[in-house]
C-alpha cells in the first residue's frame, strides 16, 4: 500500500510514518520542515528505514505539488496544519492559508486522483469554539469539572459547532473540517475526520505555544521554568501517541464503517490531567519543577473532555494512562537529550 502523510516528520506524522514502514508499506512524507523538530524527526526515520521511504520536501498550499504526489496513493493521512492559537492570532492570513485553504488543496488533489485513496484529517476540540465554556463547571482543588449530566463523560461529536467565537486558528480548522465532510458527501471521497484533544508523545518538540503535556516534561527535564496562563486549573483528556496511530490504522481498516464520519478522538474521561496535576505527577517522578503564573489566553477552555464513545464502533479505545505515556515521554527525553 502506497501512503501520502502530509506534515509526515512532525509529530504525529512521524510517528505515523514509522508505524506504517515498520508495516513494510510505501511511505512518502510530505513536509516543509518548518516547525522545529522536524528534520530531526526525518532524520530519525531515514536512518531507521533505508527502503520504502520518500521524502517531498513542499508545502501543502503548492497545490501542483500535492497533485503530483497523490497520482497514485492509497491513502492519505493529512496532518499538515498550522497547530498554534497565538500565532493565528499574530499572523491570521498564513493561519488560513495553511489550514483552510492548504486542506482544500488536499482533498482536490485527491478527488483527483487515479485511486480514490482515504483521506484522514486532523481536526480539533477547537472547531467547539466557545460554547465549550458554556457549559456549567465546578472549581476543585487542582482542576474544573464539568457538572452538568449531559456532560459528564464530556462532549460527544454532535456538539454545537460555534462559527462566531473562535481565534483564527479554530476558525480555519473548522473551514477545514467542513470542506473535509462535504467532499465526502458531494464526491464520495473516503474521508475521516479527527477532532483530537491533548496528544502526547515521543518525537514531539512541545513549546509553551502547542503541545503542553511535552512542553512541561521537557521543561522539567531540563529544569526550566514554566509559565501558567491562567490558574492552572485547566483540564484536557490526554492521548498518548501510540493510541492514536492505532486508531488510525483501525479507522482506515474499517472505512466502510468510518467513511464521511467525525470521531472524537482522544484521553476522554478516563485519562484527563489538569496542569497543576501534571506538574504533581512530575513531582511524584522526582521533578520539582519552577512555575509562575500570568493572564489567561484568549478563548482558552476551563474544561474540554472528549466523549470517546463512537469511535468504539472501529474497535478503539484509549489503552495507555497518562502516569505511564508521561513516564514513556520522560524516558525518550532521557535518551535524547542531543535532540534538545
Amino acid at each position: 500500500m502506497k501512503v501520502l502523510i502530509t506534515g509526515g516528520a512532525g509529530f504525529i506524522g512521524s510517528n505515523l510514518s514509522n508505524y506504517y514502514l515498520n508495516k513494510g508499506h510505501e511511505v512518502t512524507v510530505f513536509d516543509n520542515l518548518s516547525r522545529r523538530g522536524t528534520e530531526k524527526n526525518l532524520e530519525w526515520l531515514r536512518t531507521n528505514h533505508k527502503k520504502n521511504l520518500s521524502f517531498i520536501k513542499n508545502d501543502i498550499r503548492n497545490f501542483d505539488s500535492l497533485l503530483n504526489a497523490t497520482k497514485d496513493v492509497d491513502m492519505i493521512l493529512h496532518t499538515a496544519a498550522q497547530v498554534a492559537v497565538t500565532t493565528s492570532i499574530k499572523n491570521p492570513r498564513e493561519d488560513f492559508e495553511i489550514n483552510a485553504l492548504g486542506t482544500f488543496n488536499v482533498l482536490e488533489a485527491a478527488r483527483r486522483s487515479d485511486n480514490n485513496p482515504i483521506l484522514v484529517f486532523t481536526s480539533t476540540n477547537k472547531v467547539y469554539g466557545d460554547n465549550v465554556n458554556k457549559i456549567p463547571i465546578a472549581e476543585k482543588e487542582t482542576r474544573y469539572e464539568f457538572i452538568d449530566s449531559k456532560y459528564i463523560k464530556g462532549v460527544h461529536e454532535d456538539f454545537p459547532t460555534d462559527a462566531n467565537e473562535h481565534t483564527p486558528y479554530g476558525s480555519s480548522k473548522y473551514a477545514a473540517d467542513i470542506y473535509v465532510r462535504d467532499f465526502y458527501t458531494i464526491y464520495r471521497l473516503k474521508t475521516v475526520t479527527f477532532r483530537m484533544s491533548c496528544i502526547y508523545g515521543t518525537r514531539q518538540f512541545g513549546n509553551e505555544d502547542q503541545g503542553w503535556v511535552a512542553y512541561f516534561v521537557i521543561s522539567s527535564f531540563f529544569k526550566k521554568p514554566i509559565v501558567i496562563y491562567g490558574d492552572g486549573k485547566q483540564v484536557r483528556d490526554v492521548l498518548y501517541i501510540d493510541d492514536l496511530v492505532r486508531a488510525y490504522e483501525l479507522a482506515c481498516q474499517n472505512i466502510e464503517k468510518t467513511k464521511g464520519k467525525v470521531y472524537n478522538i482522544g484521553g476522554g474521561i478516563k485519562n484527563t490531567l489538569s496542569l497543576l496535576e501534571l506538574l504533581n505527577l512530575l513531582r511524584s517522578f522526582g521533578f520539582d519543577t519552577k512555575y509562575s503564573f500570568n493572564n489567561w489566553r484568549s478563548a482558552d477552555q476551563k474544561v474540554y473532555i472528549s466523549d470517546i464513545k463512537k469511535a468504539n464502533e472501529f474497535g478503539w479505545e484509549p489503552k495507555i494512562k497518562p502516569e505511564e505515556g508521561v513516564k514513556k515521554l520522560l524516558e525518550w527525553v532521557k535518551e535524547n537529550k542531543r535532540l534538545f
